[in-house]
């Protein structure tokens, strides 16, 4: 109940403030787990404008340090965030997260990691199209337009500037080499989605850069 709250006005407030849209949010699957994968995270802002891209709860994985401090540890909760240890490694961090999918929650990962700058993709993580392949669930990428502009690195406050929401169509993982669903993933597979995903990403971000009036 507090996220859709919270969503609700996270909504109307980008609407006003930034005059942001939204368009292809039918290739966003209504059930089951998902990977919704935002491309060209260059603002802060990119975490929260996410959720715009779906009406079901998001899950955000983040530092166990940050739910410690009261108030913004129920913030993150009723956002969809959980904690993960920071000590924790990829590989433990990867299997809370493909638990999470597997519950048939949807899963937000940033395939670039940090924040990057500039017009192009940049090098990405494998982390989202390894979590596709081990669990079968789709990637559904994302680009946002214009948030570098209305929030910058180092920003303080965010600026009235107009933030576009660009949905893919789902990328579909290969089927595991037995075709049952549990054989050996293939180093080959997953650096075919990541590429996928990197293109696909691209052509999304370039889309939502036009439609918030954002200079190449």
């Amino acid at each position: 109940m507090a996220y859709r709250v919270l969503r609700l006005l996270l909504t109307a407030v980008s609407k006003v403030w930034f005059r942001a849209t939204v368009t292809g949010t039918d290739n966003v699957p209504r059930s089951g787990g998902y990977i919704l994968a935002p491309g060209a995270h260059r603002s802060i802002l990119d975490t929260p404008i996410a959720a715009l891209a779906s009406p079901r709860v998001l899950r955000f994985m983040g530092a166990e340090n940050y739910f410690a401090i009261p108030g913004l540890g129920f913030f993150l909760r009723s956002m969809g965030g959980f904690p993960v240890e920071r000590a924790m490694t990829d590989r433990a961090a990867l299997r809370v997260a493909e638990a999470v999918l597997a519950g048939g929650e949807p899963l937000v990962v940033f395939p670039e990691g940090t924040r990057q700058d500039g017009p192009l993709i940049g090098d990405m993580k494998e982390g989202a199209s390894f979590l596709a392949c081990r669990t079968g669930v789709p990637i559904v990428p994302v680009g946002i337009g214009g948030a570098a502009r209305a929030m910058p690195k180092g920003g303080r406050l965010p600026r009235p500037r107009r933030i576009a929401v660009v949905v893919g169509a789902p990328i579909h993982p290969p089927a595991r080499d037995d075709g049952t669903g549990t054989g050996r993933i293939k180093r080959s597979a997953i650096r075919g989605v990541t590429e996928e995903l990197r293109a696909e990403l691209q052509v999304l971000f370039d889309e939502a850069q036009r439609r918030a009036d954002v200079d190449s």
